[in-house]
């Protein structure tokens, strides 16, 4: 599976010093069918879980954002 970034999101771990490496990871892991996906996971090195929101088309999982969920839980 081809994992893409959309600005929006390159824009985000940037902003938020996420690992896009962790992110790719995640992804690979996570058996994904065409649709869309909103995954909470959490990273190490950070306080709150990461959602990242996806959509799968066609073998490209596409990467709409990413960011810290602070109204959800904590460690």
């Amino acid at each position: 599976m081809i994992i893409k970034f959309s600005r929006h999101a390159k824009r985000r771990v940037k902003l938020y010093k996420i690992p896009e490496s962790a992110i790719r990871k995640i992804l690979e892991a996570t058996d994904l069918d065409e649709g869309e996906y909103e995954l909470v996971k959490d990273i190490s090195g950070f306080m709150f879980p990461i959602k990242i929101v996806v959509v799968v088309e066609e073998e490209v999982a596409t990467v709409v954002t990413n960011y810290p969920l602070k109204k959800g839980r904590r460690k």
